[in-house]
């Protein structure tokens, strides 16, 4: 599963490996010539809903993604952004507002090593300090990518401009569960056990 540099998606996202993407945009990674690759993708209304219920928010709009791909022998850098509108409920009012997501993407991919091979520890040498994602039969799905970011991007507790969640104020004194008796005991003069 892809994650932004230090962190992994919140658990909306996690259910989305467990079943295939509802937005699929395949590219193989030998049909990326050396100059590179650029592709925009836009989703259809379908595909919008699809991800609005996997990301359990009420609409998602205008979903697009701008990507360009490299390879450097058999690993491949994505990067891009994903755009789109998100239809959620203020959690202070829990009317309808709409956010706007642009989240950038900065991802790298290569095959998994074969165990025993030493290719995998260089390679997570030369690309720092997070091991590139899985590149699953030579293909990179675009939409997949597209859809965990713009799910990464989602605020869990959205508020509308303005609205702040103020406590309930506590009254200052709180009776304890024995005044009653406590005061019973005052009336009678009796400190006494």
């Amino acid at each position: 599963m892809i994650s932004k540099k230090g962190g992994r998606p919140h658990s909306r996202a996690a259910s989305a490996e467990a079943s295939a993407p509802p937005w699929s945009v395949p590219v193989k990674a030998d049909a990326i010539p050396e100059t590179g690759l650029h592709r925009d993708i836009e989703a259809a209304a379908d595909i919008c809903a699809a991800v609005a219920n996997l990301a359990e928010v009420r609409a998602v709009s205008d979903l697009k993604a701008s990507f360009d791909l490299s390879r450097a022998g058999d690993v491949v850098h994505v990067s891009g952004r994903v755009t789109g509108r998100v239809g959620q409920n203020c959690v202070v009012t829990l009317e309808p507002l709409e956010t706007a997501i642009d989240e950038p993407i900065d991802v790298l991919f290569a095959p998994v090593p074969e165990e025993g091979s030493t290719a995998g520890e260089e390679r997570r040498r030369r690309t720092e300090d997070e091991p590139p994602e899985p590149l699953i039969d030579g293909t990179i799905d675009l939409g997949a990518i597209a859809t965990e970011f713009l799910i990464l991007g989602i605020d869990p507790y959205p508020r509308k401009d303005g609205v702040e969640f103020v406590p309930l104020e506590a009254e200052t004194e709180i009776p304890h569960p024995f005044a009653a008796l406590q005061a019973l005991k005052k009336q009678s003069g009796g400190d006494e056990p």
